[in-house]
């Protein structure tokens, strides 16, 4: 089995429609999985059955179809006739209800993330306050620079997937910290004529990981189970303002969705919210039921 357009087809991804390495590279994966399958066989349904085998939930096995199928549209734009397109359809996915960060859960963390360094103290809230402020990814975090802060109209330039950008304004609280950070902590942390706003503790940009190791870190200092998984920011973010009366499109705009029905699952948070409320504390909830 070979895929003809393999060049064309990641140069249009990465040149033409701009996505993300990591995304470059994630469809790179799926469609290798694709070439180590047609190496015995070229039937479409067994290739359910091979993903399977290689332990894929149904949530990735929807990731490779769809991979799958933007590869073979592209052919067909070429001239390519594709029939695989109309046999690879996507399983059902059970879409399940994001973990939210509480806002209890943000404030064990923040006083976790303090230590007896007040330099790496300023660095380590701030970097709490950038994932829970703007709900922001990490890859988004790590790529924030000084010259996407404008601390007079105070708001910061986030560059989203596909290298979109996007003007978040600041909480008086988030924009007066990083002024401070910037002022005070910054040049103490510093070790390169680096742009980065966040910087590790080795004096540069901090990476995906350094991201994910401090969150390890507060996480068992606040006494959790189990790492925070920075996502949780992000729906934590969106679910409080949500529920504040924040509309949709605000929201959408503010986490750079792409789509307002990927912003629209949060409602059915609020919603799981609002009735576990209404039962524990609406006055019918707690009527007695009348003896016959």
């Amino acid at each position: 089995m070979e895929l003809p357009l393999w060049i064309d087809f990641f140069d249009e991804l990465q040149n033409v429609r701009g996505r993300s390495q990591n995304t470059v590279m994630a469809y790179r994966r799926d469609l290798e999985l694709y070439l180590e399958y047609g190496k015995t066989s070229k039937s479409i349904p067994g290739f359910y059955e091979f993903m399977k085998k290689n332990k894929l939930s149904t949530r990735s096995q929807a990731r490779v179809i769809s991979s799958l199928r933007t590869y073979f549209k592209f052919c067909e734009t070429r001239g390519m006739k594709c029939p695989e397109l109309r046999e690879l359809r996507p399983p059902k996915v059970k879409v399940g209800l994001p973990k939210v960060l509480t806002p209890q859960e943000f404030q064990q963390l923040f006083d976790a993330a303090e230590g007896a360094d007040a330099t790496k103290t300023a660095r380590n809230q701030l970097t709490l306050l950038f994932l829970y402020g703007l709900g922001c990814r990490v890859s988004e975090l790590i790529s924030l620079n000084i010259v996407d802060f404008n601390p007079t109209d105070r708001w910061i330039k986030v560059l989203g997937k596909g290298s979109k950008e996007r003007l978040v304004p600041l909480t008086e609280k988030l924009a007066e910290n990083l002024t401070t950070y910037l002022k005070e902590h910054r040049p103490l942390l510093v070790k390169e004529n680096s742009p980065s706003i966040l910087i590790n503790d080795r004096g540069h940009r901090p990476s995906r990981v350094d991201v994910w190791r401090w969150l390890a870190s507060w996480s068992t200092r606040a006494g959790f189970p189990e790492p925070v998984n920075p996502h949780r920011f992000r729906h934590g973010c969106a679910t409080a303002l949500l529920e504040s009366g924040a509309d949709l499109r605000s929201i959408q705009m503010l986490l750079g969705h792409a789509s307002i029905q990927t912003t629209q699952i949060y409602t059915s948070v609020t919603t799981g919210t609002m009735t576990r409320t209404i039962e524990e504390h609406h006055p019918l909830s707690q009527m007695q039921e009348v003896e016959k």
